[in-house]
């Protein structure tokens, strides 16, 4: 299955947040922060990625129930990304 960049735009936004965030993260590091606050931060960066990744398979599902493809397959496949997420 093949996404296309407007199905990717909101996926691309959000990692590139995560970045930026995990940048945050690494500075605070470096600048011996709290450990609390690092953690914190640490769960919005990685809550980010998430999303992106459920953000991409909600767009594979949609993607895949107007396609003609082998439907059990394509739930197959779907189960295991979404799985690797968990």
């Amino acid at each position: 299955m093949h996404l296309s960049a407007e199905d990717m735009d909101p996926v691309v936004k959000r990692l590139r947040r995560a970045h930026g965030q995990l940048a945050g993260v690494m500075k605070m590091i470096e600048e011996g922060r709290e450990c609390a606050d690092v953690v914190t931060q640490l769960a919005a960066v990685s809550k980010a990625i998430d999303r992106a990744g459920f953000t991409m398979i909600a767009a594979g599902l949609e993607q895949c129930v107007r396609s003609d493809e082998d439907a059990d397959d394509a739930k197959e496949r779907l189960q295991r990304m979404f799985m690797s997420l968990a």
